[in-house]
């Protein structure tokens, strides 16, 4: 499986070339379950295009667009610096990606934003993000559960999200997750617009 290759069209937006190498050991390093594994095993809190194999994958595809999308408008791109953008969006695109665990469990983890941000430190070594871009991603991955960070059946209680960096974040998965949403796809890439 070539990890790179299935997420290269998101990785290719990120405009600073170190971020992007950095992208990319992080991509090469996420579980292979994550690029197969529906994104919701029920389906009660996705839309169709995050359902079946590869939906995980499809999900954070569009959690990334979203992103994409609005930071190309003046209304957010203004409130980023061109590093912060390239940061949100890494951040997006790899959010989820311990959702079942380091190793794949049965069931999704509830702890899995904190898993994911752990995980990027458990990678520093072969990273070569500064302390303050590793922390970023943490921060912003670890809240983007939003309101939803509590579980009846775990003890963990999920930052919440303050910043506009993690209301961003979460912004983005939250939208990719709507059942309202009829994204297509080929390939598992998204399709723009017919012909």
């Amino acid at each position: 499986m070539d990890k790179i290759q299935l997420l290269n069209t998101e990785i290719k937006e990120i405009k600073d070339i170190r971020l992007r190498e950095n992208l990319e050991i992080i991509v090469s390093n996420l579980p292979d379950y994550f690029f197969l594994e529906p994104a919701s095993s029920t389906g009660k809190y996705h839309p169709s295009f995050s359902l079946g194999e590869g939906g995980l994958l499809r999900h954070s595809k569009v959690a990334f667009r979203i992103g994409l999308e609005l930071l190309n408008t003046s209304t957010f791109s203004e409130d980023f610096t061109p590093l912060e953008r390239d940061l949100l969006l890494m951040s997006i695109l790899v959010h989820d990606g311990l959702k079942k665990g380091k190793t794949e469990e049965k069931y999704v983890r509830f702890d899995h934003p904190i898993l994911m941000a752990n995980y990027l430190d458990e990678l520093k070594d072969k990273l070569s993000l500064s302390k303050n871009e590793l922390d970023f991603m943490k921060d912003v991955i670890s809240s983007h559960m939003g309101e939803w960070n509590t579980n009846s059946y775990s003890k963990v209680v999920l930052p919440l999200p303050k910043t506009k960096y993690q209301k961003f974040v979460h912004l983005c998965d939250l939208l990719s997750s709507k059942k309202f949403l009829d994204v297509k796809f080929k390939d598992n890439e998204i399709i723009d617009r017919e012909d």
